[in-house]
């Protein structure tokens, strides 16, 4: 069994997909880049800027869900530039505390809307 899940708190899927979708106990959030909810452009700013609204919005998903961000087991980061790699982390940190979910981090050539960020995300909900 599966359920969609969708937040007015994060911006719309650009595509054919859910922002997110649970099945059982686990929660799959799809990639999100700093897409401003309310106008579904991209946020103005520096990596660190684009990084804090993707957190937001992935926030803003596992909240409709019934979870919070403390319930994330797994994300994914795709960078257009791992030179960013530090600014990313002391962002990601801020949001993650103490126990932050396994990770991976990878390069690629390009993202969504000439998105310099990209971060999906795997949460345990109660």
């Amino acid at each position: 069994m599966k359920q969609i899940i969708s937040s007015p708190k994060a911006p719309q899927a650009i595509g054919p997909y859910s922002q997110a979708v649970r099945s059982g106990n686990l929660l799959f959030i799809s990639g999100q880049i700093p897409l401003d909810p309310a106008t579904g452009e991209m946020v103005d700013g520096d990596i660190g800027v684009q990084t804090r609204r993707v957190l937001e919005n992935l926030g803003a998903i596992v909240e409709a869900a019934g979870g919070s961000l403390r319930d994330v087991v797994k994300t994914t980061i795709y960078l257009t530039d791992l030179n960013d790699f530090l600014s990313v982390n002391a962002v990601y940190g801020e949001f993650f505390g103490q126990e932050p979910p396994a990770r991976a981090t990878v390069q690629v050539s390009k993202l969504p809307r000439g998105a310099a960020v990209e971060i999906e995300a795997v949460a345990v909900l109660g």
